[in-house]
């Protein structure tokens, strides 16, 4: 690979990330992957899937823009707050009764996700096994 087209797709993976960056895990692989696939071919795209799993990791599926008013949000609805016995983190599953799960407003622009809210924190939740994939502090 010559070094104009090694720059040429380090840039479009770059550019890549920025659009990863408000994704959680899988999102910011798949287009970190994507990007990096069309910028350099199969090494582009095993290089673009990490750091587009990593970005996306780091950021939470809500995203730094979107966190805050998520959680100002949930605060502002009054939702009772289920008492968890064991140590709340991401991957507990919680139970199928005696826990209310919630929607997700369309103006957060993620779908796929309830929420509820646990021990006092706001939690995303994968609703078909009602494991927790973020918790907001």
């Amino acid at each position: 690979m010559t070094l104009a087209r090694f720059t040429a797709a380090s840039a479009l993976v770059l550019a890549g990330l920025a659009t990863a960056q408000a994704q959680g895990l899988v999102q910011g692989a798949e287009e970190g992957a994507a990007r990096g696939g069309m910028a350099a071919g199969p090494l582009g795209a095993v290089v673009g899937g990490a750091i587009g799993a990593a970005v996306g990791t780091a950021n939470g599926i809500l995203g730094i823009d979107r966190r805050e008013r998520f959680r100002i949000y949930t605060t502002a609805e009054r939702r009772p707050s289920y008492a968890y016995a064991g140590n709340l983190r991401v991957g507990s599953v919680l139970p199928e009764d005696g826990i209310v799960y919630y929607d997700v407003p369309a103006e957060f622009a993620i779908s796929g996700y309830n929420y509820t809210i646990v021990n006092d924190h706001p939690v995303l939740v994968e609703p078909r096994t009602r494991r927790v994939v973020e918790i907001i502090d």
